[in-house]
């Protein structure tokens, strides 16, 4: 993963065929990854520090507030979020941390059971950018292997925190039984990028229709999140009427599973 596109499909966007020709495909991935984030307990140097809570607390000390914030996600917030799809039958991407779904295994097993896809999202919410290649395989392994065992399915998918390194679309290759990585940012339609003299499948995610703009400061509430879904919506769905297109939709169970989301 070596080279960049910056042209993709260019005038020559492909007429996809959607089942019962659809115009749009939505793609409804919530990231399950409470209990794997950075942690002292788990003998990480500091805690978590991605900034979602604000703190003052010294980076190698336990950040408690912290720590709870996260845990709202999976006591309350991921059930939350499987009620409302469950509620509008909508199927939906989990992406899953192995060491998360180890941690609280009724997640795991209601994911499966009301029907969603579980997609690797890494052993821990970590980042695999700074891992070295033979780090990064046995991570990539040692997920596959917890996910079997905690949901029943062999995961399809693979996304990582800040997307893939160099070496990752290789080295799930070289792991065997994926189908596809969501590592781009870079398209409305899914692509292939050759992996091993291969065809690789990516299907693009969005930092933007993305509930972790709430601790980015690009959305300001609710009302804001929801005008910007449906004016991208409707911008797809309108060029989808002569090539199909797809809108991706990212939601995390401690923020978008928060009351006021509803």
């Amino acid at each position: 993963m070596t080279q960049r596109d910056v042209v993709g499909y260019g005038k020559n966007v492909p007429v996809v065929s959607w089942p019962n020709n659809a115009k749009i495909v939505v793609s409804v991935v919530v990231n399950y990854e409470e209990g794997s984030e950075y942690s002292i307990l788990d003998g990480d140097s500091h805690h978590e520090t991605n900034g979602e809570v604000p703190s003052p607390v010294p980076a190698g000390q336990r950040d408690l507030f912290n720590e709870s914030f996260f845990e709202y996600g999976s006591r309350v917030g991921v059930w939350r979020l499987m009620d409302l799809l469950a509620k509008y039958d909508v199927p939906s991407t989990f992406f899953s941390c192995a060491l998360a779904f180890e941690r609280n295994p009724g997640v795991a097993r209601e994911v499966v059971a009301q029907g969603h896809e579980v997609c690797g999202h890494g052993y821990r919410w970590e980042e695999y950018h700074l891992m070295g290649r033979d780090a990064e395989r046995e991570a990539i392994a040692r997920t596959v292997a917890s996910l079997r065992e905690t949901t029943g399915q062999r995961p399809l998918g693979w996304f990582t925190r800040y997307g893939p390194s160099v070496n990752t679309r290789d080295l799930v290759v070289e792991e065997g039984g994926f189908v596809y990585d969501s590592g781009g940012l870079n398209d409305d339609l899914p692509y292939y990028v050759p992996v091993q003299d291969k065809p690789w499948l990516v299907v693009p995610y969005s930092m933007e229709t993305n509930d972790a703009r709430f601790w980015r400061g690009g959305l300001v509430s609710v009302n804001d999140f929801y005008e910007y879904l449906k004016e991208t919506f409707d911008c797809l769905y309108e060029e989808g009427e002569t090539h199909p297109k797809m809108m991706s939709v990212g939601l995390h169970c401690r923020i978008a599973g928060r009351p006021r989301s509803f």
